[in-house]
Parts: structure tokens; sequence; C-alpha cells
């Protein structure tokens, strides 16, 4: 697998829009044996109160994540950029074992290498529980369709 994924910082708004939809869509997959070539051998993460280093601790804690979280779907939006930094605003829906439906809402903070993978991770998220009629995000929905406006928090 290569060590690098263009494009490279210093990113402009366009490149960090690409950044952050490839980002959405590799997470989508739900395959953290895939996902983890987004980020250095050696990246740290903070996700909620759990830290992690490195794409062996990334991909069990995806499998984990992914398990737990059924039938997840994402949507990240840029947030803001500069330099080697972006700032990132997400929404995703899974349920639990019980069927139980749940959106979560966070940001996300990510600092790249020159090379283009992520070095560092932090992400915050609240976890609010919905109904099946409250969902965004049902199969068959491009969640990039989806309208999300103040009124929907």
């Amino acid at each position: 697998m290569s060590e690098s994924k263009p494009p490279f910082p210093p990113f402009t708004w366009e490149e960090a829009h690409q950044k952050v939809k490839a980002a959405q869509a590799a997470w989508n997959t739900r395959n953290p044996e895939a996902v983890q070539y987004a980020y250095t051998p050696d990246s740290i993460w903070r996700n909620r109160d759990v830290f992690l280093q490195g794409r062996e601790e990334i991909v069990q804690f995806l499998r984990q994540k992914w398990a737990k979280e059924q039938e997840y779907r994402l949507r990240k939006e840029l947030f803001a950029v500069t330099d080697n930094k972006i700032a990132v605003q997400f929404w995703y829906e899974w349920h639990d074992e019980s069927g139980q439906w749940w959106r979560t809402y966070g940001l996300e903070d990510w600092t790249f290498a020159e090379n283009g993978l992520m070095r560092k991770r932090q992400m915050s998220g609240n976890d609010v529980r919905i109904t099946e009629e409250e969902r965004w995000f049902k199969d068959g929905v491009d969640v990039d369709s989806v309208s999300i406006s103040e009124k929907h928090w």
C-alpha cells in the first residue's frame, strides 16, 4: 500500500473538501483494513475518551466500533482548513443490538503529514436517541443529498 495520499498539504479549500469526502467514503465502507491506510503508521487518535496510536490499534478500534454501531452511515462536511489542518463536522446514524437508532453529532480535528496521510485525529461526539422515522440516512439515500439545517439539531 502506498505511503502517500494526495492531495498534499498545504491544502486549498477544494483539496481539503476532497480529503473530507474521501474519508466519508472510506468510513462508509466499514472496512477497517482499508481505512487504516489513510493514516500514518504511527498516527495518534483521541476518539471521545479513547486514545490510540498506530494502525493496528486503529483497525482494532474500528472493528469494535462497527460491531456495536450497526448499519452505520456517515456524512462529513468541511468546517475549516489551514495549511496541514482540517476541521470537520459530522453526523452519523446507527442502531445498537436492541434495534434502537442513534444519531451521533460531532467535530473532528485532523493534522496531516507532508505525504498527505493523517498523523493526528481528535474526535468529539454526542449520541442522540432517534426513532426510525427521524432517520436521515435511510437505505438508498445518498448521505450528501440530505439537507442538514439547524432546525434538525
